[in-house]
């Protein structure tokens, strides 16, 4: 099951102070009942976590993630805009592909007065706003995010190849990308199509697969059973339905 089909999921613009930093703030909780398998679908980015009374950073994937999570929980999260997470955490994001990791634990100084804060909050609300809050408070310190990798994201996201159109080698673009996103370019490129597909799949209710294979910018139908399998585990039929937008009838 998807992660955006298995509770209720918030996202909201983070405040001025923290648009260069942070492309969206979210909350996230998990429905009750019995404990399900729950896929969170790669997507390019690196987010900053309050779940279970820490704060824990949850670094790029290159496929589907299927972490423990109990039902019921609520997770409060911040995704640092592209470029953003390397410099903000002081760790490239080849260190942290498929992997969570408590922040204290890369190295932040302000993460133990930062988790005791949020610990005394008396409600989800209160510490969603603090958490925020604590946020800006850090940005104050931190240098404006890496331009080149801004540009990179948006090329990749637009579909169009990234090789050759930024002026810089092969070897600096791979570069660039490992420390900026955890992978190479092929990559990146590969994530962002399966996003454009779900995208597809939430706005669309009457387009048959072929053509959203088309439209997402795969080569073909088959390309992207294969390339949606491999990210997801799941088929893109299976997507279709459980984000909602395949119609049933009788």
């Amino acid at each position: 099951m998807l992660a955006a089909s298995a509770g209720r999921y918030r996202q909201f613009a983070p405040p001025p102070a923290l648009r260069c930093h942070f492309s969206r703030l979210w909350s996230h909780t998990l429905r009750d009942g019995p404990p399900a398998k729950v896929a969170i679908v790669p997507d390019g980015y690196c987010d900053l976590l309050w779940i279970g009374g820490r704060l824990v950073v949850a670094g790029p994937d290159r496929t589907a993630a299927f972490p423990v999570i109990r039902p019921g929980t609520t997770v409060i999260g911040a995704r640092f805009a592209p470029g953003a997470a390397a410099s903000w955490l002081k760790t490239p994001l080849s260190a942290l592909v498929g992997l969570s990791v408590p922040l204290a634990d890369i190295g932040r100084k302000d993460t133990a007065e930062f988790e005791a804060r949020l610990q005394d909050c008396p409600d989800l609300a209160a510490a969603a706003m603090l958490f925020a809050r604590l946020l800006e408070e850090a940005a104050g310190d931190e240098e404006a995010p890496a331009r080149d990798a801004a540009v990179i994201f948006a090329v990749a996201d637009r579909g169009r190849q990234i090789s050759g159109l930024l002026g810089i080698s092969e070897r600096q673009l791979r570069r660039r990308c490992h420390h900026h996103f955890g992978y190479g370019a092929k990559t990146l490129e590969r994530i962002r199509r399966f996003q454009r597909f779900l995208d597809l799949c939430r706005s669309s209710d009457t387009m048959p697969l072929a053509c959203l294979a088309l439209e997402a910018g795969f080569a073909d139908q088959p390309h992207m059973t294969r390339e949606v399998g491999e990210l997801s585990t799941l088929t893109p039929a299976v997507i279709l339905d459980q984000l909602g937008m395949r119609k049933t009838s009788g």
